[in-house]
């Protein structure tokens, strides 16, 4: 966990929020309160909050931006009696929703940001207004992936995983890159801080430990099916929703989460960004920031 106000040489310059009412404390920030318009930004493996910083002041030329920490990551606190289920994942997001008592949210999910964020939308669509969605999958085919096949899940099986991931605090830069980081050339001193400083012992990787593992468990499968009611999905099919993806991804393979994106929006807007990574908000972040603007302003 990352001491409250640290800024990492002010590329993070924005005030903590921490919400207890899940059980633990949970790290968000909240900006330009006082707009109507949301966007809720929900990050993935293994990063936290920190990925959206660079598109976080176009999203609040917008509206209010919130951008919350999963419970295991980034300035969230990482309790050792949890389970970290994505079930768990997602009540930890409901439960700060409706203390925020957000509404005309646009949510902006990556990764597992995309199973757990949209949760908002299955179990209060009255709630949510837009889907910008990325290198995630947010709905259908739980059965019939081929994610296994991908390099990452492969890695995951391999002896390999446990150990390096359970020392993120020197592996971050490499795991990212297995998963689909390009834009490595990039990198400071600070960025690393920023993404290693949440994981300074194996206890406190559990939450990306977990993560990969709860692909295919059976627990993750049929929580997704409960909430992904008949009634659910036809309030979600009527939700405008975009899709982004950059093609370098190792872990999601395009044609499975296109494919997801596809039965829900049939009609939705598709953009597939060459040389880009799983994680787009570093490799491409003015690209994904105009994608964004440019789908508030047309749907």
């Amino acid at each position: 966990m990352i001491i409250a106000d640290e800024d990492f040489e002010g590329t993070w310059p924005y005030a903590p929020n921490f919400f207890t009412g899940a059980g633990f404390r949970m790290h968000y920030i909240d900006e330009n309160v006082s707009s109507d318009e949301v966007f809720l930004c929900v990050h993935g493996q293994p990063t936290w909050g920190y990925l959206y910083r660079n598109i976080i002041p176009t999203l609040k030329k917008m509206g209010r931006v919130v951008v919350a920490d999963h419970m295991g990551f980034g300035k969230s606190e990482t309790p050792t009696d949890a389970r970290y289920t994505i079930e768990e994942h997602c009540n930890n997001l409901e439960a700060l929703v409706i203390d925020l008592d957000l509404k005309n949210i646009n949510l902006v999910l990556q990764d597992w940001g995309g199973p757990i964020g949209s949760s908002i939308a299955y179990r209060h669509p009255d709630r949510v207004k837009r889907l910008c969605i990325m290198n995630a999958v947010v709905g259908g085919r739980t059965e019939e992936n081929n994610i296994s096949q991908s390099p990452w899940s492969k890695w995951v099986a391999s002896d390999a995983f446990l150990p390096t991931v359970s020392n993120l605090g020197a592996t971050v830069l490499s795991v990212m890159k297995r998963i689909g980081f390009e834009r490595a050339g990039d990198v400071t001193e600070t960025w690393v801080k920023a993404y290693s400083d949440p994981f300074p012992n194996s206890q406190a990787c559990i939450g990306a430990i977990r993560f990969p593992q709860c692909i295919f468990d059976r627990e993750t499968i049929d929580f997704l099916k409960s909430i992904r009611t008949e009634s659910a999905i036809r309030e979600l099919k009527g939700k405008a929703a975009m899709y982004v993806h950059g093609e370098a991804d190792r872990a999601l393979p395009s044609e499975f989460t296109i494919g997801c994106f596809k039965d829900l929006w049939p009609q939705g807007p598709i953009i597939t960004l060459p040389g880009v990574g799983h994680f787009l908000q570093e490799d491409a972040p003015e690209t994904v920031g105009a994608l964004i603007e440019l789908f508030i302003q047309t749907s």
